[in-house]
C-alpha cells in the first residue's frame, strides 16, 4: 500500500539490522501500550512487544526511523500498533507514526 506523509517526520538515528535470537537487556515498560525501552547491543532503543520471547528477538529488527519530508510517497511494509515501517522511494525501510501518513487513493 502506497502512503503519503503529511507531517515531516525526523528520525532518531540509525541503527543496524539486529538478528533473531539476539539478547534484548534492560527491557522496561514504556508509555506507549505494546512498547518496551531497551538495550540491544550496546544501543538505547525501543522494541514492540511482539519482538520479543524470553528476552531474545524472535525476528530480525532494525529500530531505525525515517527522516520523511511532507508530501513524500512511501509504501507500507508492515502495520505495528501505533507505527508503520515503510519504505521510502530510494529503498531505504524504516518507522514512523502513523499518524503521520495517509493511504494514497486510486
Amino acid at each position: 500500500m502506497r502512503l503519503i506523509v503529511k507531517d515531516k517526520h525526523k528520525g532518531e538515528g540509525l541503527f543496524p539490522l539486529f538478528k533473531k535470537g539476539t539478547k534484548v537487556n534492560n527491557i522496561e515498560t514504556c508509555e506507549s501500550l505494546h512498547w518496551f525501552s531497551c538495550e540491544i547491543e550496546g544501543h538505547k532503543t525501543y522494541i514492540p512487544d511482539i519482538y520479543l520471547t524470553e528476552n531474545l528477538l524472535n525476528q530480525d529488527y532494525d529500530p531505525t526511523e525515517l527522516i520523511l519530508e511532507k508530501n513524500q510517497v512511501i509504501t507500507l511494509i508492515e502495520v505495528v500498533y501505533e507505527w508503520l515501517y515503510v519504505q521510502n522511494e530510494e529503498g531505504k525501510k524504516g518507522w514512523l507514526p502513523s499518524e503521520k501518513a495517509i493511504s494514497v487513493s486510486g
